[in-house]
């Protein structure tokens, strides 16, 4: 079983994340912003449920906008069982409105939490994995980099830039045998505070202008819960599953990508032509070594 370090674990995908795992025999560290603070009663629910379980599961404090905090993080997971396996870039926030209401420093902050923020943590724990010659980086992205929807415009941007790091990020984690996998989860519209917490433009003068598209906004949820294929699950723990699934395969044996989608989007479709167009082109390169992790014997192992 792995040590596996998740971000975002307080509440949605993250924390049935933390769980699933646990359950399934993994030391998980669920890391979240001021666990004895903001987050205490969830910090709280996670241990007694832990211990109810019989699960290994410990919490600890990480917040994605400062590296000394990542740094920290990590830090305290290799002091408590001298390793680390996994990382689960979870951490992420969610705006909704009109593109233009949000101010340029607006979206610097949601880009500061969606994609500076998981570039910090691969910077504290990557030292760890290139020295083991192994590891995982899990990113939990989303199929709105194909789909994108109205009004989530710097979300969208945020998570396509996300992603693009995490495939870039790829070709030298895969120099040192250390895999990549993407979970694109589709829309979810409940068992997570995604919705509920999301932060809304700011800028209510340019918001009025827009005021006829107003009701479409209103309704977005709505309209989106009503894309759901008839009998799905629309819930987090299908993504908490998939990514259980994957971490149990064997090392070299991870899919890519992977897609938890309840709305029949296609999104498949897109990402294999997409796969092969990127793969063609880096061969072409005369980088077709850096597509897969190359097989290193850990430190364990020498």
């Amino acid at each position: 079983m792995s040590t596996v370090l998740i971000t975002g674990a307080a509440t949605g995908i993250g924390n049935l994340t933390a769980r699933a795992l646990a359950r399934a025999g993994h030391t998980v560290w669920a890391t979240m912003l001021e666990p004895y603070g903001l987050n205490d009663a969830h910090r709280r629910e996670l241990l007694d449920w832990a211990e109810r379980q019989g699960a290994t599961l410990r919490v600890a404090e990480l917040d994605v906008t400062s590296q000394e905090s990542a740094d920290a993080a990590v830090a305290t997971v290799l002091r408590d069982g001298g390793d680390l396996d996994v990382v689960i870039q979870n951490a992420g926030h969610l705006y909704i409105g009109y593109t233009e209401a949000f101010t340029a420093e607006d979206v610097a902050r949601l880009f500061d939490i969606n994609v500076i923020g998981a570039h910090r943590v691969n910077r504290a724990v990557m030292p760890h994995l290139r020295g083991r010659g192994t590891g995982t980086l899990l990113y939990v992205g989303s199929t709105i980099i194909v789909t994108t929807p109205p009004f989530l415009g710097p979300y969208a941007a945020s998570k396509s830039a996300f992603d693009t790091l995490a495939v870039a990020t790829s070709y030298e984690a895969n120099a040192f045998g250390i895999e990549t996998c993407i979970v694109m989860p589709g829309a979810i519209t409940r068992g997570t505070r995604h919705f509920p917490d999301a932060t809304r433009a700011g800028d209510l003068v340019v918001s009025a202008a827009y005021a006829e598209l107003d009701p479409m906004v209103a309704g977005n949820e709505e309209a989106t819960s009503a894309l759901f294929v008839p009998g799905a699950d629309p819930s987090p723990a299908g993504v908490a599953d998939e990514i259980t699934r994957i971490l149990a395969l064997p090392h070299g044996a991870k899919p890519f990508r992977s897609v938890v989608d309840f709305t029949g989007s296609g999104v498949e479709a897109v990402n294999d032509v997409a796969r092969d167009t990127r793969e063609g082109f880096v061969r072409r390169l005369g980088f077709g070594e850096l597509l897969t992790p190359r097989q290193r014997l850990s430190r364990r192992g020498r």
